[in-house]
């Protein structure tokens, strides 16, 4: 089967492990990848569901399961060789004050460090506003990390990631505060304390700020590109999926978006559409199309029903679904020269919860 297709299926049906091997196991909850499992075929790697409802159905598996490696299978038969990164050295340490790195920040693919700065949001506890496809506060509450972490603590885990496994980029991200600059101040904090220890390019992510003067403030303080994340696009389905967000329009988006561009330049600006939460191909496409001509890279993403969310029984998209958008997102890209590999720092750079990347090649 052919790697785009492979990877493809592979993130919409999720992959069976059953008894998981320690060592092997992935994540669950918290913000970003949840539920899913770093694995690497033919040198690619990406990030696979395990933990899912629609995971335990999969037709694919693992067999021969070793600490890092085993046989990707369909059914019965085998489709080749897979590996796990193994877990990094720098999980191993803890700040003096006792806490393990691994709380304060992840390994995301096999050389992307992650952290969520602050681990509660202002819309999470509401129903009437909470995105419901989030999970921010379960790893919060089974204490895999802790609310917040201290810029001094970044910067201390960032320098050991670099130097001990060789992270070549940082994602900070963080759920939305009440405070109008809806957690910029708070990354620029910590985006400078790390640029203080340590040469990483970093992106920030959080909803647009009332003031887009917190775009330079942001550059400044070390922070090389921007996430600000659509999620979803039809008004309908924004009001449905995650009301909470909805308050803010898609227009102040595209306008936090032009404005971000000029700060942080072409290619630099980046959004999740989160595919399979009702927006059709075409809307999906047409918003693609209207951010790239922008400057913005559409990172496409098929969504994962996360346990224990309103939305675990919602169905993850199907592959059919999936490879005609990357198909008609790709050539997009293509005819705009606009590529993940040329963004700084970010999801979109390190593409291993998407097959798109693949199908930029």
């Amino acid at each position: 089967m052919e790697q785009q297709r492979l990877i493809t299926e592979l993130q919409t049906r999720g992959l069976h492990l059953g008894e998981v091997t320690p060592g092997v196991a992935g994540r669950q909850g918290g913000a970003g990848p949840s539920d899913h499992k770093a694995i690497t075929l033919d040198g690619t790697t990406v990030m696979v569901p395990i933990y899912t409802g629609t995971a335990s159905q999969s037709p694919y598996g693992v067999k021969n399961c070793g600490l890092d490696q085993g046989e990707l299978t369909y059914g019965r038969q085998p489709l080749g060789s897979v590996s796990f990164p193994r877990p990094p050295q720098f999980y191993s340490l803890t700040t003096a004050d006792g806490i393990p790195y691994w709380k304060i920040a992840l390994l995301h693919s096999h050389d992307v460090l992650a952290t969520t700065v602050q681990q509660t949001c202002m819309r999470y506890r509401d129903e009437s506003t909470a995105c419901q496809f989030c999970a921010i506060e379960k790893s919060l509450a089974s204490d895999r990390t802790i609310a917040r972490k201290t810029p001094d603590q970044l910067a201390e885990v960032a320098a050991a990631a670099v130097r001990l496994d060789g992270v070549k980029h940082m994602v900070m991200t963080t759920g939305t505060p009440h405070t109008s600059d809806r957690g910029a101040a708070y990354l620029s904090d910590c985006a400078r304390a790390i640029k203080g220890r340590v040469s990483l390019p970093i992106q920030a992510q959080c909803e647009p700020p009332d003031d887009f003067v917190w775009f330079q403030r942001m550059k400044a303080a070390g922070i090389d590109s921007l996430g600000m994340h659509l999620e979803a696009v039809d008004d309908a389905v924004r009001a449905r999926i995650m009301p909470g967000k909805a308050e803010v329009p898609v227009s102040y988006y595209f306008e936090a978006f032009a404005a971000a561009v000029q700060v942080f330049g072409w290619g630099q600006v980046s959004t999740y559409l989160l595919a399979g939460l009702g927006d059709s191909l075409e809307t999906l496409v047409a918003t693609s199309d209207r951010l790239i001509r922008l400057g913005v890279y559409p990172f496409v993403v098929p969504f994962v029903p996360i346990t224990d969310t309103p939305l675990a029984q919602h169905p993850a998209p199907s592959t059919e679904f999936m490879f005609a958008l990357y198909q008609q997102v790709s050539d997009l890209l293509q005819g705009a020269g606009m590529t993940s590999e040329r963004i700084k720092a970010g999801c979109a750079k390190c593409g291993a919860c998407s097959a798109l990347s693949t199908f930029e090649r």
